[in-house]
């Protein structure tokens, strides 16, 4: 599977929000999207990946004037 344009292994298995728990992400403040498809939050843990599949996580950052 490719997360964030790199190749990764993951056990099978693995959800979405494991992934995420796992690498410390903080929910509310990233968005994903899997196989080209924003998803909403409470699919993270629906969702089990695949070694086909696309993940692109997104973090918001804070700024302005």
């Amino acid at each position: 599977m490719e997360i964030n344009g790199k190749h990764t292994k993951l056990p099978e298995g693995t959800t979405i929000l494991d992934y995420l728990e796992q690498n410390h992400y903080v929910l509310a403040q990233i968005a994903v999207e899997h196989n080209y498809v924003i998803l909403d939050k409470e699919d993270y843990a629906k969702v089990v990946l695949k070694d086909d599949d696309i993940l692109e996580i997104v973090s918001f950052m804070g700024g302005g004037c």
